[in-house]
């Protein structure tokens, strides 16, 4: 076989391609667009805030010298995940890559949490990635190609008490990428899903030094260990990739060996 059959590393190459990355200013997503830029990509960082965006899409151009540009957006609205799209087809005129990454966490048990904040937690997880995929859709079906790449969650996977609106809109999410994976591959586009144990996000920081923290840490990893936001980048590089051309709502855990038992 000819190197073009067996290009080998040179699959993971990004260079030129587009990437929108939610929740793309801090915690995993900036570590994922980071990780992206690295490999070559152009990337927009999706938050709320815009100052922060402009900050994080700037560090990561000086890092890396790949165009890095922020968008201010409210992931829960329609409006506004179209004029993302948009705002990416408007500034590079294609969209390749879509990481669905930005979400939140509420905890506590079921009779204490109100229906406002459960409602809370599965509109910004599971109505925000399906308003982003949405609106990225068209374009990548007019391009005939293109990546969604949802974030799950080992507990979307995996129960744990006190977890309900979380656990809910995870395993949501591993529905929906399964579905729209189906979907959309008829037009060369790749949805899958990846889904993190426990890394130490500033989502996760209020509880890393609680025992319940340091029972699940100890007890359902293998590894026994937080893990470092560098231990996301090669699950997203590799799924963002002509390296997982044939991998179809797939669900790829980077979970320290929890889901492993």
């Amino acid at each position: 076989m000819t190197k073009e059959e067996l290009p080998g590393i040179k699959q993971f190459d990004l260079t030129g391609r587009v990437a929108i990355i939610t929740g793309g200013s801090k915690g995993l997503g900036y570590a994922m667009a980071a990780g992206l830029a690295s490999a070559g990509a152009n990337v927009i960082l999706v938050s709320r805030n815009a100052d922060e965006g402009m900050h994080s899409a700037a560090a990561l151009e000086g890092l890396y010298k790949q165009k890095a540009v922020s968008f201010a957006a409210d992931i829960t609205s329609l409006s506004q995940t179209q004029a993302m799209a948009q705002f990416a087809m408007d500034t590079f005129g294609k969209i390749d890559i879509l990481i669905n990454s930005a979400g939140i966490n509420i905890r506590g048990p079921i009779d204490e949490i109100s229906p406002e904040d459960f409602n809370k937690v599965m509109d910004t997880n599971v109505n925000g990635t399906w308003l982003s995929s949405r609106a990225v859709t068209p374009f990548m079906k007019a391009q005939k190609s293109g990546r969604i790449i949802n974030l799950g969650s080992t507990l979307g996977l995996v129960g744990l008490a006190n977890r309900t609106p979380y656990t809910a809109s995870k395993g949501a999410i591993v529905q929906m990428t399964r579905a729209l994976g189906m979907e959309l591959a008829p037009f060369n586009i790749n949805v899958n899903a990846i889904c993190p144990g426990p890394f130490l996000t500033e989502m996760n920081i209020p509880i890393a030094d609680s025992d319940e923290a340091r029972d699940i840490i100890l007890g359902a990893t293998a590894l026994k260990r937080w893990a470092q936001l560098r231990e996301i980048q090669g699950a997203a590089i590799f799924l963002a990739s002509d390296a997982a051309s044939y991998m179809v709502g797939s669900v790829l855990t980077v979970d320290g060996g929890w889901t492993a038992h």
